[in-house]
């Protein structure tokens, strides 16, 4: 039987005074974790906290996050993971959808969550400590309820970014996540005790969640978190704690490869770098492993997968560009509007069936029916598939520009802008035109102190795509729009109005 409350436990008694998380200075071993969260379960379950129960964990990445998320789940709750810098209105929608009896929170965030909790019922714990002590103290840690969950039953309602509408939670059972969390530990990132994973994508995300938490735990290494990810900071944690294993999304590595000075610590520890969330741009790709020395193995998911769909795996080949082979136990397949394969080369949806599939929405069927209608959830992602069986994203289904009659994809544009020397980062998007339907747009983030214009930048990319698909009208931003791990968010990114009809 799987369960996440378990995992912690197992690796507890196996490793109980090794080093789990790592905050600077702060270090809890194993056993420290276990009885941290049995404490937190107990805490949980004085205020009413009853197997199937929600509760909201509101926290950044400090130990605090795994305390109170693995005390949620031997309370026999089901955790609702929340990004801090939610305001009141996203949070009452998080708490009201979810209904959600408690919510750790924070203190930073306190003032939103309670104005978000106003006529929810639900209870807020102010959390102001990174080990949580003080809201912990007194109390003697109790047995873990998880063991009453079955496979099938939610563990996680993670709640997706809501592209469209309102976001939905995506319900995520033990099965999947404790699968999930195994099969990336083994095949994967190969987590072994002794390894330090870098702990810099947000613990409420799924990537962070799954991939740095809970394979962590399982492979009995140490996660040491970064709360908000800077260039900087990440190197000289990489050095100070010999990082074996680093997982980031693409402007991590960028990041990390324009900062002034990349060679200052010691990067030689690094053996394994994921990257996830978003196209890994192949300029950035190159320049990263020539400066640190280590291969970046690309891979993909979704909050509804758990979220590892596919990766490149270390023992194979690794094609630059691609998010490699399905995960074992997962299927993979691009189908056309009417859930047909398409054969290789051709461009159609992501369709994924496995053990890491999530249940459903909670609370909406509809939602739910649409996103799985005959077994294969639809990822909205627009991909190809080689006659190797790797696949290759071309872009979101609502980021293809259609020009005149003709796809663009997204990503195209994108890396060959980022060929050029000056670009740090890119995003191309469609502009509404009255004759072609959309026109190309992109908005170039330049390197620190380099200098180029949008009609030079212009010409670059007419020399390197297709006269249909290079960016009629560039403009230069001080920075691009980010979510909560540092994806680029096509959708908030605006051009200037003077290209608006």
């Amino acid at each position: 039987m799987a369960n996440l409350s378990s995992v912690l436990a197992q690796a507890a008694a196996n490793h109980g005074e090794r080093p789990v998380v790592r905050l600077d200075d702060l270090v809890l071993s194993y056993s420290q974790l276990r009885d941290a969260a049995g404490r937190a379960a107990a805490l949980l379950s004085s205020l009413g906290v009853v197997p199937g129960d929600r509760v909201g964990v509101m926290l950044p990445n400090v130990p605090a996050f795994p305390i109170a998320f693995y005390g949620a789940l031997a309370a026999g709750a089901i955790v609702v993971p929340m990004n801090p810098l939610l305001k009141n209105r996203e949070v009452a929608h998080y708490l009201g959808d979810s209904g959600a009896k408690v919510l750790f929170t924070w203190h930073e965030a306190a003032g939103e969550a309670a104005k978000g909790a106003a006529g929810t019922g639900t209870q807020i714990l102010e959390v102001d400590e990174p080990d949580m002590g003080a809201l912990l103290a007194g109390l003697a840690p109790v047995s873990s309820q998880a063991d009453q969950a079955s496979d099938d039953d939610d563990a996680v309602i993670l709640y997706t970014s809501g592209t469209t509408g309102l976001p939905k939670g995506a319900e995520l059972t033990h099965a999947n996540l404790t699968r999930n969390a195994e099969l990336a530990a083994a095949t994967m990132l190969t987590i072994h005790p002794g390894d330090v994973t870098m702990g810099c994508l947000p613990l409420f995300h799924v990537f962070g969640l799954t991939c740095g938490l809970n394979a962590t735990i399982v492979g009995g290494g140490t996660l040491t978190l970064l709360p908000r990810f800077d260039a900087g900071k990440a190197l000289e944690i990489i050095g100070r704690d010999q990082v074996t294993i680093f997982e980031g999304v693409p402007t991590m590595y960028a990041g990390m490869l324009h900062h002034p000075d990349p060679a200052a610590t010691d990067t030689s520890s690094l053996r394994t770098c994921i990257s996830g969330g978003a196209a890994m741009p192949l300029e950035i790709m190159r320049g990263f492993e020539q400066t640190f020395g280590c291969m970046i193995l690309e891979a993909y998911g979704l909050s509804e997968t758990s979220p590892v769909a596919s990766f490149n795996h270390p023992d194979r080949e690794r094609k630059p560009g691609s998010i490699g082979t399905p995960m074992e136990g997962v299927e993979m397949r691009v189908v056309d509007g009417d859930g047909a394969s398409l054969p290789a080369g051709e461009v159609g949806e992501i369709a994924i069936r496995g053990h890491n599939v999530m249940k459903g929405y909670w609370g909406n069927p509809k939602a739910t029916a649409e996103a799985i209608p005959d077994g294969w959830f639809r990822s909205g992602d627009l991909a190809k598939v080689d006659s190797d069986g790797y696949f290759f994203i071309v872009g979101r289904q609502k980021d293809l520009i259609i020009r005149g009659g003709y796809n663009v994809y997204p990503r195209e544009i994108e890396e060959a802008l980022h060929e050029h020397q000056a670009v740090a980062e890119v995003a191309v998007i469609g502009i509404p035109h009255a004759d072609l339907g959309e026109e190309i747009g992109a908005a170039v983030q330049l390197k620190p102190g380099a200098i180029v214009t949008p009609a030079e930048l212009r010409a670059f990319a007419r020399e390197r795509v297709a006269a249909y698909k290079y960016p009629r009208h560039i403009w230069l931003v001080g920075e691009l729009p980010m979510g909560a791990t540092g994806k680029i968010l096509h959708r908030e990114v605006q051009p200037p109005e003077d290209l608006l009809p």
